[in-house]
């Protein structure tokens, strides 16, 4: 079902989607114009180049968008604007400006990015243009009782409490170090994890501003979107890591119940949070199997959809 890295010629198409509260979203787009479409939504203090490996692996035949979440990477934050909501209406605003009306996207979402896809669905917005979805590493609440980062011989609730204190930090993270590293790996990956991908997920958290961390954190403890599941009515794939501390596969079982038309949970052995970046293979060949199924091949003679009157950058 996977496919290794293919080369990749020219750089991506930049974009600067508008959205509500003044959001200006970085957002890229690589690969063939008429080929099917897969947006991706990356996860809390991530970027755009978390789903670099993943990319590599989907762009030679899929026309991949991907954008920074508002406060993420390139898209500025936008004080008092984070919610649930925001995130719909990046992600929304986001699929009108590149994928076609006429046409649908496979749509994947790694843990805020996939709650970014619940809180979306139902939107007309969504509705119109997604195909199927891929919910990657995520919860829909509960993250602060449920996650497995404090020591579980802790009492509950000082398990809680900690846990809590985690997410809604916005302390300095200060330099990247050895020990910052070992947290990290920790925290968010599997034993197999080698140190070159921990030293990237090191320094892509760390690249995360403070206040960003926080604000968003705070949106993540007080997560409430269990009720929403039901909205997406597109074929699902619910996927997680056994070794996920930050959103166990309690959260993977109890969402695979609760939507519609769900298949899985897909359980990846070993994995940890960063199941993209632990195993692109694995989840870009999930994606092209979605694609595979869930879309139509497009119309040659219709336009690709892009709105260019934002547009920063050129196919190559």
């Amino acid at each position: 079902m996977s496919r290794t890295a293919v080369a990749v010629t020219g750089a991506p198409q930049v974009l600067t989607v508008e959205s509500t509260g003044g959001a200006r979203l970085h957002t890229e787009i690589l690969g063939p114009k008429d080929a099917p479409a897969v947006v991706l939504s990356h996860g809390w203090t991530c970027n755009t180049a978390f789903w670099e490996p993943v990319v590599r692996r989907l762009a030679g035949d899929h026309r991949v968008v991907r954008y920074d979440q508002r406060g993420h990477g390139r898209s500025p934050a936008t004080p008092g604007a984070c919610s649930t909501e925001a995130l719909a209406d990046d992600l929304c605003a986001v699929l009108a400006a590149t994928v076609p009306a006429a046409r649908r996207a496979v749509i994947g979402g790694h843990s805020m990015g996939g709650m970014t896809i619940v809180a979306a669905a139902g939107r007309p917005e969504f509705e119109e243009r997604a195909a199927a979805a891929m919910l990657c590493s995520t919860g829909m609440g509960g993250l602060t009782t449920e996650a497995r980062v404090a020591p579980v011989t802790s009492p509950p609730r000082l398990r809680t409490l900690m846990q809590r204190a985690f997410l809604t930090s916005s302390l300095p993270m200060g330099p990247v170090t050895p020990v910052s590293r070992r947290v990290l790996h920790y925290v968010t990956m599997g034993p197999g994890a080698g140190p070159e991908l921990r030293a990237d997920v090191a320094r892509m958290v760390a690249a995360c501003p403070r206040r960003v961390r926080g604000e968003w954190g705070r949106v993540l403890a007080g997560l409430s979107l269990m009720d929403r599941l039901p909205r997406l009515t597109v074929p699902a794939v619910v996927v997680h890591g056994t070794r996920d501390r930050l959103t166990p596969r309690v959260h993977a079982h109890r969402m695979a119940r609760a939507l519609p038309d769900c298949e899985g949970p897909v359980l990846l052995d070993g994995l940890g949070h960063m199941t993209p970046l632990e195993d692109p293979d694995r989840i870009a060949g999930i994606l092209r199997e979605l694609a595979r199924r869930h879309l139509a091949p497009p119309d040659p003679g219709e336009p690709d959809g892009t709105q260019h009157g934002t547009q920063h950058g050129e196919v190559g």
